[in-house]
């Protein structure tokens, strides 16, 4: 998955951005231009069949779709020992320098008096050491305005800007993204790779697309429209000239375009382009919990359909989860009455839910449905929630001896375990009277390897209860077999990472 960034070079030479697709709604249907004449866009094209051509709808569209630059001053480190152990040990050698770079996107005007609408990332430096100093904004009838950014927002990546003239804008309004169906024919108008105005065409693969990010706004509209480095920004419009999407994403192995781009749906960008245009601060719900979306493996560990809710690895002290009294193994199924699905995350409904709203949840817990009343907390910033990731070990495994002995656990887990004593514990940095088993071996080919699970691991409960003997994970295990589930849920900790638990598939007895 490519994300939504650009390239930028060190050099003063015309410079593409990553490509992306993103939809904002919630205004008025009917495309426009700066004298409202709305008449033209009657019956461009037949609802019926697929258009004869979109010239008419182009020419009446590519007005208000402008290109964006960006000039950064971007300080250089010359030193070549620079972030090593040598970098004070030979002087300076070269010092600092700073140097210019560009980029390129897309983005188009929604109002006649100038207000324009893009991606965060076309404008927002992606280094660290880069200092955004000026936004140029290029109509197709090459005049260019230096822009005012009004606003951005990184957790939806949208961004808008500010341009001035004496005599009005074309323009173009959103459409209702919720509308849009699969199948629904859809152009792409941008900037791809700095060659301004380019026109593509395709259909909506699919509305309601996840892409895996387990963000606020992780809902996108895919397209087969064609979308490359530059199109970020740029709108996708609907067959009545209505901004349905804007450039955000693609998926592609090469970096060009393979027919699958993702857009920001309307109904999600479009209030938040009115609170930046408002100069209002965007609030977010928040729940605090680390979460794995529902799997096989884990609905076969927990003896529940696939598909269906999310499941809670972790919860943050003193967050709205714990103060509920969510815990860590619960699966979410509903929230507020909308089901949790891979098309509606849990992390997107309650991002869109006001904090401090009380809503209930309905979750399983040990095989048993309930609801809980929870009152939403406020969303840390991007760089917070980036602070409080957590993951398993990601080390290559160490060479290891294959699990040995003919015990119930190396036969159907590949692990071969033993239970933790003051000794082992000292070894493994934690506290004495820590309970549970410790992994001592895994085979290779087995499910709980592929997981991650090694020598040095923690198995702290198995399917939600404690083990502290290997006849208790034989125990959880049997119990599992003649409940006929295909895996396990071990609780499980590495070392100098916090628990998590991980579904283990079961080997045939």
């Amino acid at each position: 998955m490519k994300p939504a960034r650009y390239s930028y070079g060190i050099t003063a030479a015309l410079l593409a951005g990553a490509a992306s697709l993103s939809l904002i709604s919630g205004f008025p249907a009917g495309a426009q231009v700066a004298q409202n004449d709305a008449g033209r866009m009657t019956n461009v094209v037949p609802r019926a069949g697929a258009p004869a051509s979109f010239a008419d709808l182009t020419e009446q569209l590519q007005p208000a779709v402008v290109n964006i630059s960006t000039r950064q001053r971007v300080t250089v480190n010359n030193n070549p020992f620079a972030g090593t152990p040598f970098e004070g040990m030979f002087g300076n050698q070269g010092g600092q320098q700073t140097r210019e770079a560009q980029s390129l996107g897309s983005g188009f005007l929604i109002s006649a008096d100038g207000y324009v609408v893009t991606n965060n990332h076309v404008i927002n430096p992606p280094d660290s050491n880069a200092e955004l100093e000026q936004v140029t904004v290029t109509l197709p009838d090459g005049n260019e305005y230096q822009a005012e950014v009004v606003g951005n927002d990184a957790e939806s990546d949208l961004a808008v800007l500010k341009i001035a003239r004496s005599e009005p804008f074309p323009f173009v309004k959103f459409g209702d993204s919720t509308a849009a169906r699969a199948g629904d024919w859809v152009v792409a108008i941008g900037n791809p790779f700095g060659l301004g105005g380019t026109v593509t065409s395709g259909i909506i693969s699919s509305v309601l697309r996840s892409i895996g990010g387990g963000a606020a706004y992780d809902r996108y509209i895919q397209t087969d429209a064609s979308i490359n480095r530059g199109n970020s920004g740029g709108p996708l419009f609907d067959m009545q000239g209505n901004v349905i999407g804007i450039n955000n994403a693609i998926f592609s192995p090469s970096g060009g375009s393979v027919g699958i781009g993702f857009a920001i749906p309307a109904d999600i960008a479009a209030p938040i382009v009115q609170q930046l245009i408002a100069g209002e601060e965007i609030v977010r719900g928040y729940l605090g919990v680390q979460i794995q979306p529902m799997n096989e493996d884990l609905a076969a560990a927990l003896g529940i359909a696939a598909n269906r809710g999310e499941f809670i690895q972790g919860v943050q002290p003193g967050e709205a989860a714990e103060q509920a009294g969510l815990q860590a193994g619960d699966v979410v199924l509903t929230v507020n009455r909308e089901e949790v699905t891979p098309e509606q995350s849990l992390s997107y409904l309650v991002a869109n839910t006001a904090p401090g709203t009380r809503i209930p949840l309905e979750i399983i817990r040990n095989g048993q449905r309930r609801t809980v009343q929870v009152t939403v907390g406020r969303r840390p910033s991007a760089e917070e929630l980036n602070a409080q990731q957590f993951n398993m070990d990601e080390e290559a495994p160490e060479q290891q001896p294959a699990p040995s002995g003919d015990g119930l656990v190396p036969q159907a887990l590949g692990l071969q375990v033993t239970p933790i004593t003051p000794v082992i514990a000292r070894q493994l940095g934690v506290a004495n009277d820590t309970r549970g088993l410790v992994v001592l071996a895994t085979a290779q080919s087995a499910d709980a390897a592929r997981k991650g699970i090694r020598r040095g691991v923690i198995i702290e409960a198995a399917n939600g209860n404690p083990v502290a003997t290997v006849g208790d994970l034989e125990g959880a295990i049997r119990s599992a077999r003649s409940e006929g589930r295909e895996a396990i849920l071990l609780r499980v900790r590495a070392r100098g990472a916090p628990s998590t638990s991980i579904p283990v598939r079961l080997s045939a007895q």
